[in-house]
């Protein structure tokens, strides 16, 4: 069997769907699958190309017996909405010419914007291909949700053109349960043509692992009592608020770390600045090979999220490498993330932007020295990177 993806993000890119789709297209390689990736020139989130690649109008190479053919896009920073607007549209149209010249059995495109979603659209009509969407998130609700911009013309556009690609897809693949629910209600799509695969766990990669001394070291955090954030700072993170709670914080052990980059990083290290924070350590962001050092050092995980009813459907990829590595998640999301959260025991959940009830459950989960690391197993078994990879396989191939 032949699979053609359609992605904007692929490794060495370190983000969430560059991850999901590399690990799972490596795992379909190994059952004997021929998988073709289409993507840019790896320049997630800051808009500039890594070192190694250039934004060529082709170039191709092999990665774990993936083919990856790269394709020239308009590159911008993850922010202005109008600039990354562009950076999609230039990578639906490359990636469909790309992926006129592939030969392939099924095409697969990932949102989380559905540009990607309409290149995969117009390759199934042209190469007579059926063609499975991925939903990663309900775009352009997430637009609405982080105040990007208001419903306008343009937004119903794009609600109607999502319309079209959930009803055009032959089958659909969702990363929750509340995305699966919200297309059925919603939107009127066909349940029988949905499949849930969530967000899982690098098992080899994200295993529990002791704190690095050395790095504790470098970062003259020994003997601090660590709350990490390790990913995106973008909009819907809401970082200001964790910013904003350190700055009411008095216990000296305690230390908060931010690591990573994004839309609104200039604007919280320039806030950091302003309050003075002592108790906060902003880093940049590192390869995927090299954050679980990072997630090694931390007491408490941190997963935070505007508090808006459109993120109550999600369920960040940041729960899964915690919990591979046993660490305890504090969680500000509401909704499926607090739902997982709470029924496997792994953290505790706060009211998202409540800076008391934040405050509240720190102190709780200082208090409680809660050392049991068993609780961890049965979420390590229900979501193994591996099984869900193929688990999705199996579905397309029906």
């Amino acid at each position: 069997m032949k699979i053609l993806f359609l992605t904007d993000n692929f490794p060495p890119e370190f983000n969430a769907p560059a991850t999901r789709t590399y690990e799972h297209c490596r795992e379909w390689v190994k059952a004997g699958v021929e998988v073709t990736v289409i993507t840019c020139a790896p320049n997630f989130p800051e808009g500039k190309v890594f070192e190694g690649y250039k934004n060529k109008w082709r170039q191709t190479e092999m990665v774990d017996g993936i083919k990856v053919i790269r394709v020239w896009t308009y590159i911008s920073a993850n922010k202005g909405f109008l600039k990354r607007i562009i950076d999609f549209l230039s990578f639906m149209i490359m990636s469909f010419w790309a992926g006129l010249f592939i030969k392939t059995d099924l095409i697969i495109a990932t949102s989380p914007q559905f540009f990607t979603a309409v290149s995969g659209r117009w390759l199934s009509f042209w190469k007579h291909k059926r063609w499975v969407m991925e939903v990663r998130d309900l775009w352009p609700e997430s637009i609405k949700a982080v105040g990007a911009m208001d419903r306008n013309l343009i937004i119903r556009f794009f609600e109607f053109l999502e319309l079209r690609m959930y009803r055009s897809a032959w089958k659909i693949i969702t990363v929750t349960d509340s995305f699966k629910e919200q297309l059925i209600l919603d939107r009127d799509i066909d349940a029988s043509k949905i499949e849930v695969v969530k967000n899982g766990i690098n098992t080899e990669l994200f295993v529990p692992t002791p704190k690095n001394q050395k790095l504790l070291e470098e970062l003259k955090l020994q003997g601090k009592f660590i709350i990490g954030y390790i990913g995106t700072h973008g909009m819907a993170h809401k970082l200001d608020f964790i910013l904003d709670c350190a700055d009411k914080i008095k216990n000296d052990k305690l230390h908060f770390l931010l690591l990573g980059t994004g839309a609104e990083k200039e604007d919280l290290l320039k806030q950091k600045e302003t309050l003075g924070l002592k108790n906060v350590t902003m880093l940049p962001p590192v390869e995927k090979k090299l954050v679980k050092e990072y997630i090694s050092i931390l007491d408490v995980g941190l997963v935070n999220l505007k508090k808006s009813d459109t993120f109550k459907s999600v369920l960040p990829s940041k729960i899964f490498e915690l919990a591979g590595m046993h660490k305890p998640i504090l969680l500000g999301v509401e909704g499926e993330a607090r739902k997982l959260v709470e029924e496997y025991r792994i953290g505790t959940a706060y009211e998202p932007e409540n800076r008391k009830d934040f405050i509240d459950k720190i102190n709780s989960i200082i208090e409680s020295n809660d050392s049991d690391t068993s609780k961890f197993d049965a979420i390590l078994r229900d979501f193994d990177r591996k099984a869900l990879a193929l688990k999705m396989l199996a579905f397309v191939k029906n």
